[in-house]
């Protein structure tokens, strides 16, 4: 980037991660601004910036952790310190967006990821660019543009230059949910693809939100019973082409499904299951127990963001994972050190690559190329 553009770029970051913001600073020949987060004695954020932002381009990277509330708090009030000392423009560049799974109405709860979408443009932000949303909808809560990055062509050439003989693989969607994805990478590669199907615990779509509670049946047997002596002279031509139900309204079965089962054949072939997150691995370590019964021979988990919660490295060193590739948009040195299964792809490269075209008004769509509506 030339110097002329450049003087005009400012950016800024939070504690959530220090190195990629260096990284993302250090491609673009820039150096980091000085701003000062950190949290007094109460808990309360403090933001201090030490360089003039008037009339500049900000660019605040801050990405979610497991300490989500604290790094939301620390990117809206980095975001409304800028606004308020007459920024130019405020892009928040968010690698992993939290509470993204929280995406779907839940019974007696709430949409979070749209709580956050109006705080984020609230604080002053004017537009976000992120990586591999939960669900790309996700980006129609938000009242500024938002570029959704992929991480897919990292992950994909990871598989092609270091997996050996990664001919002799097999896509696998460790559920059905996650078979669009698995199916996009397959045709890619022009491989097979297989799915895991039933699971140990409820899947997303599956839980419970509410909708599904019918009336007493008491009430609703008066109500019909009333309404089908008012209106029958009138349905009485009709009434043979009319079916009725037997009382109230009926009950929505429950779901009830089968033991954890893989469709299609992995038997002595390479497994490699594709994710968007991985968090809670114990779906993934059933999924790769299955695998490993079916006959496969070395198993890969891929997958954009490594939160790796809880005693996540633990299970993974233990389990039938040979190997689990994830990208540093969110800091897992810690897990590394605890688990040498684990490697990560640096994707620092292209939201650099991001900011430059968005700072100099360039078209984002190279960055887009060959991307389906199923990556």
């Amino acid at each position: 980037m030339d110097s002329a553009s450049a003087s005009d770029i400012v950016i800024i970051h939070g504690n959530s991660h220090p190195d990629l913001a260096n990284l993302v600073a250090e491609r673009l020949g820039i150096k980091n601004a000085g701003c000062s987060v950190f949290h007094k004695t109460n808990r309360e954020t403090m933001v201090e910036i030490g360089d003039s932002v008037r009339g500049k381009d900000i660019y605040i990277i801050q990405t979610g952790t497991k300490d989500a509330n604290n790094n939301i708090m620390e990117l809206l009030i980095m975001a409304y310190a800028c606004k308020t000392s007459s920024a130019r423009s405020i892009v928040g560049v968010i690698p992993y967006l939290p509470y993204s799974k929280q995406c779907k109405m839940r019974k007696r709860g709430c949409i979070v990821t749209k709580l956050l979408a109006k705080m984020m443009c609230t604080s002053g932000l004017t537009h976000i660019i992120t990586m591999d949303l939960h669900q790309k909808e996700i980006q129609g809560f938000f009242d500024i543009p938002v570029d959704n990055l992929r991480a897919s062509p990292f992950l994909l050439q990871y598989i092609q230059e270091s997996i050996p003989d990664y001919r002799n693989s097999v896509i696998v969607a460790r559920n059905p949910g996650s078979a669009k994805k698995a199916t996009s990478y397959a045709e890619r590669l022009r491989l097979g693809i297989a799915v895991i199907h039933g699971e140990q615990k409820e899947a997303e779509s599956d839980q419970v939100d509410g909708r599904y509670s019918p009336p007493p049946t008491s009430t609703y047997d008066n109500l019909i019973g009333n309404t089908v002596e008012m209106c029958l002279p009138a349905i009485s031509s009709s009434r043979t082409r009319t079916i009725s139900v037997s009382v109230g309204v009926p009950e929505h079965p429950p779901k009830v499904k089968p033991p954890i089962n893989l469709v299609g054949d992995v038997n002595g072939r390479i497994a490699i299951m594709v994710d968007d997150l991985i968090d809670d691995v114990q779906s993934f370590v059933a999924a790769a127990e299955v695998l490993k019964e079916s006959g496969a021979g070395k198993i890969y988990v891929l997958a954009t963001h490594g939160l790796l919660s809880s005693d996540a490295p633990r299970l993974i060193e233990e389990s039938h994972i040979d190997e689990v590739v994830v990208t540093n948009t969110i800091p897992h040195e810690i897990q590394k050190l605890q688990c040498h299964k684990i490697k990560t792809i640096d994707i620092s490269i292209l939201i650099a690559e991001a900011i430059r075209r968005i700072h100099n008004k360039e078209s984002m769509s190279y960055l887009f190329r060959n991307v389906t509506l199923e990556d």
